[in-house]
């Protein structure tokens, strides 16, 4: 079962003590982010309950093959879900444990499914947005009119606007690359107006001592006083006050995504659309209706951070097609 090779640089030895700890301090000290590190962390306990609560030093080759066949056949997980638990279970031996998994992994793969992407209709599009409104829906707005990712579009900060450029920069994606997508005209004005309003806000915390923003990475060793800057604060912050997880400082995270889906669902619902809806299908109905309006698909390409055109041309299947020009064969049948 092949895999990708997990980017650590070098051997960072953690602390005895508790398993789960030694993997939270090794993922913290290589800037994991926290969504990765709890989903290592649910896999890794997964794999040592189905071998019984085995300690996994004391596990290798056979039943890490038994759990990930498990994940296909009995669970029918899809391949990239099984693919995650077999990264987390690659870190904890390679990183935490030292004990590196050389031989090549057994395992029955989960089969891949071809579905198409679920896509909004222009029609649709328009009478969804009669449905949501603030800044949902201009947050929903930049989903649909940019292609943004759920926490791309979440974790925006006001550096990434560039108004004068009308560009928006997704940094951190998928695969950890940066990239610059379009900023919609519609939009913009709405989004000045917005941030004034953040701005405010953020000055209010900063009087109050509490406008010291989460830092990625290293940056807030290096930037020390960047956390407390305007150009660093969340373009959507949250209402109220948060503990990180990690440092446990008490401050201003950005918003929950939570909300935004929930927003989406129910505007979906009430404009009447029998479809599942969820923010990532307004990201597919922006790809979709940019080759319909005769963009390059290599630029599509660029704008959605795909690493491979193939995966863009997905969206030529769900492309509109006139059907009535099209025609069928009954159309020639002679009824007579």
């Amino acid at each position: 079962m092949a895999y990708k090779k997990e980017h650590v640089k070098e051997r960072f030895r953690p602390k005895p003590g508790k398993l789960l700890d030694q993997v939270r301090e090794v993922m913290h000290y290589h800037h994991y982010a926290i969504r990765t590190e709890k989903t290592y962390i649910k896999w890794i306990l997964d794999y040592i309950r189905f071998n019984g609560t085995r300690h996994p030093r004391e596990m290798g080759k056979p039943e890490i093959e038994r759990f990930l066949s498990h994940l296909a056949v009995n669970r029918k997980l899809a391949p990239s879900t099984q693919n995650q638990a077999l990264h987390a279970i690659i870190f904890l031996y390679k990183y935490v444990l030292d004990m590196p998994l050389n031989d090549y992994i057994d395992a029955t793969r989960s089969k891949k499914q071809k579905r198409l992407p679920r896509v909004l209709s222009q029609s649709e599009i328009s009478e969804f947005f009669k449905h949501i409104s603030g800044t949902k829906e201009l947050m929903a707005k930049l989903l649909y009119g940019s292609g943004l990712r759920l926490m791309e579009c979440i974790r925006l900060r006001v550096k990434d606007v560039d108004f004068e450029n009308h560009q928006i920069i997704a940094r951190d994606g998928k695969g950890g690359k940066d990239r610059a997508t379009v900023l919609p005209k519609p939009i913009r004005e709405d989004l000045r107006l917005h941030l004034k309003g953040v701005r405010k806000l953020f000055e209010q915390d900063l009087a109050e001592g509490r406008a010291d923003v989460y830092m990625p990475h290293a940056l807030a060793k290096k930037y020390s006083g960047a956390g407390k800057s305007w150009l660093w604060q969340w373009v959507f912050p949250a209402k109220n006050y948060s503990k990180d997880p990690r440092t446990k400082k008490i401050r201003r995270h950005h918003a929950h995504e939570t909300g935004l889906q929930k927003a989406v669902a129910n505007a979906a619902k009430k404009a009447g659309i029998n479809k599942r809806v969820g923010p990532h299908v307004l990201r597919h109905s922006f790809a979709t209706h940019m080759l319909e309006a005769g963009k390059d698909i290599r630029r599509v390409q660029e704008l959605l951070g795909h690493a491979d055109v193939r995966t863009t041309m997905i969206y030529t299947n769900v492309m509109i097609t006139n059907f009535e020009t099209l025609g069928s064969p009954l159309d020639n049948l002679d009824n007579d």
